[in-house]
């Protein structure tokens, strides 16, 4: 079975885009990355940017 991986972009609301889906559709998040999950010494994450998702 092929799976659907959708990559969708918020301006900066992503959590509560998220929440309001899974309220509606139900389910479970498999996987939320946040930007400071990304972060490294060559791409360093601004400190008010590091809990968007």
């Amino acid at each position: 079975m092929k799976a659907i991986n959708p990559w969708i972009n918020f301006n900066g609301n992503a959590q509560e885009a998220f929440n309001f889906y899974k309220s509606v559709f139900g389910g479970e998040f498999k996987k939320v990355i946040r930007f400071s999950d990304l972060a490294s010494d060559e791409f360093p994450v601004a400190a008010h940017e590091a809990d968007k998702i």
